[in-house]
């Protein structure tokens, strides 16, 4: 089949856990023989045009929205939908399978693919499509109706009173939703989005296969060697639970010798809060900061730790990282809230926990450090559930299954 996957973010220059994913999913459908192209977004003018990412495909197109005005441009932005409209007329796919468009190429191009003669297919990622941004608890509770009240409070002066009825609208030209956990399918339709299927994110094993020149390269440029070595890392911010993990630090340093945490994130506004957290909790010798890290010493730096911890306070869609460590063969100590709890499994593969309680987080991190038999089975372990349940093959063939459904219709 001709297939066009659409997305705001790809790679490069997005270095994020969507881009891996659909890059990943692309090279999975073009080793099955299909014939793929990927639309993504540039804010450079300069990169419009083709071009080709790993034996992939790629056309980048421009678009570039005031923050302030991307609750009404995502919904039609003027700056892409026309070459979008023309690149899918040209290449004439059977199926659009779109992945992220809230941001920059806008949810008009969901319209666009129908009208085209496509089948239409949206995998969610996030609670974009009735929220503007990180969905945090309301009286404890994670999954809610979301009010207008609850929009404004996270909009303010951005709150689009049409948003979500447009939105909706858009949704009439998808055939079917996917859902990448159960948690957010039921979060969905709760705010009144139907059509959902669940499934999961996958990856390749085989691409997370220890590399130990690489791996021992990275333990010697950040001086790791007889250190337990923590890591915390992903898209940082306070809503992903960076405090708490410091906070956790301070404590875990009284119980357990030689402690390192690897800070893995991009620089931001939130990072150097994190700097300064870090100087008033007097961690500084405990703290390690790498900014942003290519797939390779990602890898490195998996391999590189004792226990990875992912203490979101936000509701988690699926936790990309929680699967990547289990890839590496590690524990991990995860949030209780949203889609990790159907990817850990607490007492097996790791912990699962309300990272509010900053003193059970602590507990369970240095049972983990101070036990390694034990961490080194949670991680064997969670390998075998990666394998069985969460391997890239398994979804890309459960998704053909629904591609194929609609062709036949």
């Amino acid at each position: 089949m001709k297939i066009i996957l659409i997305s705001d973010v790809f790679l490069p220059p997005f270095q994020t856990s969507i881009g891996m994913i659909v890059k990943n999913f692309a090279q999975e459908l073009k080793n099955k023989g299909h014939d793929i192209l990927i639309i993504t977004s540039t804010q450079d003018k300069k990169e419009v045009g083709q071009f080709k990412y790993q034996g992939l495909n790629v056309w980048r197109v421009y678009a570039n929205l005031s923050p302030r005005l991307r609750s009404y441009l995502t919904l039609y932005n003027p700056q892409s939908v026309k070459l979008v409209a023309k690149i899918i007329k040209q290449f004439a796919p059977a199926i659009v399978h779109v992945h992220l468009i809230h941001y920059l190429l806008s949810y008009h191009c969901l319209k666009i693919a129908k009208k085209s003669g496509a089948k239409v297919f949206l995998t969610v990622h996030d609670v974009m499509l009735f929220h503007y941004d990180k969905l945090m608890p309301r009286n404890g509770n994670y999954i809610y109706k979301v009010n207008a009240w609850d929009r404004i409070k996270e909009a303010k002066k951005r709150y689009n009173p049409f948003r979500n009825i447009i939105i909706r609208y858009y949704l009439k030209y998808v055939d079917k939703i996917f859902s990448v956990s159960n948690a957010l399918r039921t979060l969905l339709e709760i705010n009144d989005i139907k059509n959902i299927e669940t499934i999961y994110n996958g990856i390749n094993l085989n691409d997370w296969a220890m590399d130990f020149k690489k791996t021992k390269a990275f333990r010697k440029k950040y001086h790791l060697d007889n250190k337990k070595v923590i890591f915390f890392g992903g898209r940082l911010s306070g809503a992903k639970g960076g405090d708490q993990i410091l906070r956790a630090i301070a404590l875990i340093k009284r119980r357990v010798n030689n402690i390192i945490l690897l800070v893995v994130g991009e620089e931001n506004r939130y990072v150097r809060e994190m700097k300064n957290l870090v100087r008033k909790l007097r961690i500084e010798k405990n703290v390690i900061f790498t900014d942003w890290l290519e797939t390779n010493q990602l890898k490195a730096a998996y391999y590189n730790m004792d226990v990875a911890v992912f203490p979101s306070l936000c509701f988690e869609s699926f936790g990309m990282t929680n699967l990547e460590a289990m890839a590496c063969k590690k524990p991990v100590v995860s949030t209780i809230f949203g889609g990790p709890k159907e990817v850990v499994v607490d007492g097996k593969t790791g912990y699962l926990v309300n990272p509010n309680n900053i003193e059970l987080m602590t507990d369970k991190i240095v049972d983990l450090l101070k036990n390694p038999q034990k961490a080194r089975g949670f991680g064997e372990e969670g390998y075998l559930r990666a394998k069985e349940l969460f391997s890239l093959h398994q979804q890309v063939e459960r998704i053909l299954k629904w591609y194929n459904k609609f062709i036949k219709i």
